[in-house]
């Protein structure tokens, strides 16, 4: 049962079904191939989902008070946050 990272989940059943993955890894009952295929599935819904965070994150307009008016900005990560999300998806 194995889902393309182009397959028209949504985020949420993308999340879904890698805690399904995560479940039956977990139980240890699958056989090797088998368990190779949820793996690989779950490592690909993963990188689909942080991406799909990454992008909320860039979208998230912080609310900023200046004198007595609110302001709109654009969220800003801090950059050692970002270094440190970034290096660990190139360590695959």
């Amino acid at each position: 049962m194995s889902s393309d990272v182009s397959d028209p989940l949504s985020f949420e059943q993308a999340l879904q079904r890698l805690e399904t993955i995560v479940d039956r890894l977990e139980g240890g009952e699958l056989e090797l191939e088998a368990a190779l295929a949820e793996f690989e599935e779950g490592v690909r819904l993963t990188r689909r989902c942080a991406d799909e965070l990454a992008g909320a994150e860039r979208r998230i307009e912080v609310l900023v008070r200046e004198g007595q008016d609110w302001i709109a900005r654009p969220f800003e990560e801090p950059a050692e946050e970002a270094e440190d999300r970034d290096d660990a998806w190139d360590e695959d």
